[in-house]
């Protein structure tokens, strides 16, 4: 039998043939590729994302911030097809120099302000309207240390496991292995966790959770990966399902999950609730 241990090189290149889901956008470098300016609505809050889990969590929250009636929430949500690299164009990467979704321009003052990577975004938002967010003390420290946990978890969730298990040319045992642990790993910390309060951050609905329920969503919708809940067991979370169900019948989570999907029953883009209004009905 062949030997096909891999052995690294010296000096690693780039292999733009390596192959994989985004081969051919990947690249070892930053910055613009194309030139080119970034669509702007009239409402206060223009956000440049797709609806992948991290973007789901900005719909999410602006969703729930207009439930609640914050009419100063109102924003526009273009979609950013990463797969076309739209990602690296010069306006993109003027608002989010790292060029990954979502990217916001927050334009309710007076000079437009940018914020980028989702957990800045939800926080920015949180803060902004006092509301998702507490306000001081160990409640907010708490609610913070679990939006940074949920932060620190979606590269593996994303980057390690989804990668490996659905988007590699090959399926490679070892990496599969090694990420689906660590994904489990992270489920039993949420779970282990709900089993104590009703919410992440104790017994308030915090962006903790809907940062959270961004990336632990889908696999209690059964949505993540094809069929990832039934090969990672998820069912057996019973406090992560008991949490993810409840979250899954809120207003705002609902509406939010439906933007910038390119899908039946979803929108490319939102700018007005009568977007939405006409996917699901209400």
């Amino acid at each position: 039998m062949a030997d096909t241990t891999y052995t690294p090189p010296k000096v690693w290149t780039h292999d733009a043939e390596n192959g994989g889901t985004w081969a051919s956008i990947n690249r070892p470098t930053a910055g613009a590729r194309e030139q080119k300016e970034l669509p702007r609505g009239e409402h206060p809050f223009q956000l440049y994302s797709l609806g992948t889990p991290n973007g789901q969590k900005v719909t999410i929250l602006f969703e729930e911030l207009l439930a609640a009636g914050v009419s100063e929430a109102e924003y526009d949500a273009w979609l950013v097809n990463i797969g076309e690299g739209t990602q690296f164009t010069s306006g993109f990467v003027e608002i989010n120099p790292n060029s990954k979704i979502p990217a916001l321009l927050d334009c309710s003052g007076e000079t437009p302000v940018r914020v980028f990577e989702s957990g800045a975004i939800l926080f920015h938002l949180a803060e902004k309207f006092g509301m998702f967010l507490p306000k001081d003390g160990a409640a907010r420290t708490e609610c913070m240390s679990w939006l940074m946990w949920q932060m620190s978890t979606a590269p593996i969730i994303g980057g390690g496991f989804g990668h490996f298990y659905a988007y590699a040319p090959e399926k490679f045992e070892y990496a599969i292995n090694r990420f689906a642990m660590e994904t489990k790993r992270i489920m039993d910390v949420a779970d282990k966790r709900l089993a104590e309060t009703r919410y992440l951050a104790g017994d308030d609905y915090t962006i903790a959770d809907i940062a959270a329920y961004g990336w632990l969503g889908g696999f209690v919708r059964g949505e993540s990966y094809t069929d990832a809940a039934t090969f990672l067991s998820v069912h057996e979370y019973t406090n992560l399902m008991r949490w993810g169900e409840e979250l899954g019948e809120r207003t705002g989570v609902k509406r939010g999950l439906v933007v910038n999907r390119d899908a039946p029953g979803k929108i490319k883009e939102r700018h007005s609730a009568a977007d939405i209004d006409a996917v699901l009905g209400a």
